[in-house]
């Protein structure tokens, strides 16, 4: 029989289970039991992504969402199953063509939940909250399909393990697989033999990592710079803003900015430059050559997912014989988004900022070609 593949699945915004382990173990110390609900595979349009959890405690408090109202009740309702018979359980929720408003998603995708007792080890609470507080990168891998549903076990990026999912084997495996999860913060379903072969369909393995906030480096301190801290921090970016000018790159200038750095570009990638990886971006915002070139020509030498250059179409097209008199190849001059943003007509900071954003959200789900979803057909989401 051929093998399903295991399915990839970037994160949606909205509460996970490492927003809910505050309410879950306040519940615990004062004597509640509590079932915890995670979505672990959608299908389609759905509301929430891979990842999104709520928590119903045994005397009926509710944190968290799962679907956004569709299916909510039916999510309670398994919960409480879930207690009285302390075991998990994995359920499917699709769209009902008979009644739309039934206990389904309207929206016409299918999400596959896992809903469980809240008995997990607490070496492995202590240790994701720790790894949580200390903003480093863990990934918690959950058997949600076939023998042993429930067992955990916690990776670390240095390799460290917690917990186990009942074989040596088992562990190993997933433990090698789940790097690159780690690296790019992807959650993904896995299938696995009964011992952990790679071939196999025993075992349906949920693999969620938790990983610190991308990162957006803003050159330039200018007005379209504070209005693009504003948004890149609504979509949990942690954000610094880069100004060789000291009277410009000033906290008071950018509050909302988790650090703002007086120096120049070269300088201060220089000391970053390695950390950065597919889930940053860079915005040169400056579009001015002595600030603009040396930022492009640093930021190409690095991992990091998005570059974009602010600047008319003849400006990129004398910035670019620039960067080539600088030594960048012209294949890499693929990798610029310039002139900057989507095609929104905007042209306030504010406007131009919500255009970036959405450029990068484009750029990181593969979307090239951005049109209404009035003028599109299929799935809204791939």
């Amino acid at each position: 029989m051929r093998r399903r593949c295991d399915r990839t699945l970037l994160t949606t915004r909205g509460p996970a289970v490492k927003e809910l382990l505050g309410s879950l173990e306040h519940w615990r110390a004062h004597g509640k039991r509590a079932a915890v609900a995670r979505v672990v595979d959608v299908a389609g349009s759905a509301p929430r992504g891979a990842g999104a959890a709520m928590a119903v405690s045994d005397d009926g408090e509710i944190v968290g969402s799962v679907s956004g109202g569709c299916v909510e009740g039916a999510v309670v309702e398994a919960c409480g199953r879930a207690l009285e018979s302390g075991q998990g359980m994995l359920l499917s929720f699709g769209y009902s063509d008979a009644d739309g408003f039934a206990v389904g998603l309207t929206c016409g995708g299918t999400i596959e939940l896992f809903v469980e007792p809240y008995l997990w080890d607490r070496s492995i609470v202590a240790e994701l909250s720790a790894a949580l507080d200390r903003a480093m990168p863990a990934a918690l891998a959950t058997i949600v399909g076939g023998r042993g549903a429930g067992a955990k076990l916690l990776l670390r990026a240095d390799g460290a393990a917690v917990g186990s999912l009942g074989d040596v084997r088992l562990d190993a495996a997933v433990a090698r697989d789940a790097v690159g999860d780690l690296a790019t913060g992807t959650t993904r379903v896995r299938h696995y033999g009964a011992d952990g072969e790679t071939l196999g369909e025993d075992l349906t393995v949920f693999v969620e990592p938790f990983v610190p906030p991308p990162d957006m480096i803003i050159f330039g301190a200018i007005d379209f710079s504070a209005a693009l801290v504003r948004i890149a921090k609504v979509l949990g970016f942690r954000v610094t803003v880069c100004d060789a000018r000291s009277a410009f790159a000033t906290r008071s200038r950018f509050p909302l900015a988790d650090d703002v750095v007086a120096e120049w570009p070269q300088a201060h990638l220089a000391k970053v430059g390695a950390t950065l990886t597919e889930r940053d971006a860079v915005c040169v915002l400056t579009h001015d050559p002595k600030f603009d070139v040396p930022a492009i020509v640093c930021a190409l030498a690095t991992d990091v997912g998005y570059i974009g250059v602010m600047g008319s179409r003849r400006t990129h097209q004398e910035r670019a014989a620039q960067l080539l008199a600088a030594g960048v190849r012209p294949e890499e001059l693929a990798r610029l988004h310039s002139p900057i943003g989507l095609d929104l007509g905007a042209r306030t900071p504010e406007e131009t900022a919500i255009s970036i954003c959405a450029e990068i959200i484009a750029a990181r789900n593969g979307r090239q070609q951005i049109r209404p979803l009035t003028h599109t057909e299929g799935p809204i989401h791939r």
